[in-house]
């Protein structure tokens, strides 16, 4: 039974990784960045709902008994 060849490993395991860390510079290098982020002003909206004004009916859970 032949044995397996380990000395081209080291090689390719090495080419994978530094082909894999210039493709990732690659990719990162392509976005783009905002410079300066601004904050962004936040305005609260009042919003009107009907229930703001009116009387909800409150539901009794089906344990307890009806008076």
């Amino acid at each position: 039974m032949p044995q397996l060849d380990t000395s081209t490993w080291f090689i390719t395991i090495l080419s994978m990784i530094m082909t894999l860390f210039i493709i990732m510079q690659l990719k990162i290098s392509k976005h783009l960045y905002h410079s300066t982020p601004e904050p962004m002003s936040v305005k609260s909206l009042k919003h009107s709902t009907p229930w703001n004004t009116k009387w909800t009916k409150i539901c009794l859970p089906h344990s307890l008994p009806l008076r």
